[in-house]
């Protein structure tokens, strides 16, 4: 276990509402996920917004239902893969939240459930058009959840692997999509396809980018992408997935109707989130590899805020 890691101790007297803290901070950061994921909505419904050629954005209780959704299937993905887990996590990973005792896979079943019936009620009262959309992405949901039946093979399968559980992500934003188009009464616009690409590809870089290890920080049956690949081809496939994201944007972008200036930034803001990669093939330290991690964030936030993001805020200030 890589020894620089550092968690809050676990006492029997402390309340579900301390402990649940404790594994949010740890295993899905509230202020962190929200700020990605509120963009992300953002984003989604701002590029359909544009390619639609609709002005303005949609009711604010729409944005906040939207972004309430969202980021409670995002958790739902997270709690799944606590149960998915499981027996790797008790193996090898004992110092996680439910292995090492802070919480139990039923206090985390119980969450699921008071969550999914909040979900249903916004779905029922707020969002009907969207119902349809919403048991898509619980179904896929629900499959990764018993990794699509066949555990063991796709496992061995590390591309498929990843690109299997990274479908959820432009699932998810075809949904937030349709707080605009389908509360409208539209057919999806056709550029979200680009859109879709690039939250897919953004999952990968993620994904990626928070499994490239420093050598001294790997961990036995821990399955990292330089433990799988090696330091140097796990880094390289990092970045080229960045490269392929940003062409992808532009692609996006320019079917958006963004100016030559716009979509320059894609491939400048890449240049610049591909730095630490090289830091990391220098050194290949925990420091450097964090940067990485975070070189990740970054961008996705970035990719997102340019392409539906700042154009929706500068045109409803500009209005």
């Amino acid at each position: 276990m890589n020894q620089s890691k550092i968690y809050l101790p676990t006492t029997v007297k402390q309340s579900f509402a301390k402990r649940l803290w404790i594994y949010q901070n740890e295993r899905f950061p509230l202020f962190k996920h929200l700020l990605l994921i509120a963009t992300f909505t953002f984003s989604a419904i701002g590029y359909a917004r544009i390619c639609r050629g609709a002005e303005g954005f949609v009711p604010m209780i729409d944005y906040a239902s939207g972004v309430f959704m969202t980021f409670t299937l995002f958790l739902l993905l997270r709690i799944s893969d606590e149960f998915k887990d499981k027996e790797e996590d008790a193996k090898f990973r004992s110092y996680l939240p439910v292995p090492r005792g802070l919480i139990s896979l039923t206090e985390l079943r119980n969450v699921a459930m008071i969550t999914l019936g909040l979900q249903v009620l916004i779905i029922g009262f707020l969002q009907p058009a969207l119902w349809k959309l919403f048991i898509i992405v619980l179904v896929y949901l629900s499959l990764m959840r018993v990794e699509f039946f066949v555990p063991n093979w796709l496992k061995k399968q590390p591309v498929l692997y990843i690109v299997s559980h990274m479908m959820i992500i432009p699932l998810i934003d075809y949904f937030a999509s349709g707080i605009d188009w389908l509360n409208n009464g539209s057919a999806a616009p056709k550029g979200l396809i680009f859109f879709f690409i690039v939250s897919f590809l953004n999952g990968i870089v993620l994904e990626i980018g928070r499994k490239i290890k420093a050598p001294q920080s790997e961990e036995p049956g821990v399955q990292s992408y330089t433990s799988l690949y090696g330091t140097k081809t796990a880094t390289v496939y990092w970045i080229i997935v960045l490269g392929l994201t940003a062409i992808t944007s532009v692609i996006a972008a320019r079917y958006a109707g963004f100016s030559l200036i716009m979509q320059a930034l894609f491939p400048f803001v890449m240049i610049l989130a591909s730095i630490p990669a090289f830091q990391f093939l220098k050194r290949p330290n925990d420091k450097s590899a964090k940067w990485i991690e975070n070189a990740s964030g970054i961008w996705t936030l970035s990719m997102y805020l340019l392409l539906g993001g700042l154009p929706t805020l500068v045109s409803l200030l500009g209005r």
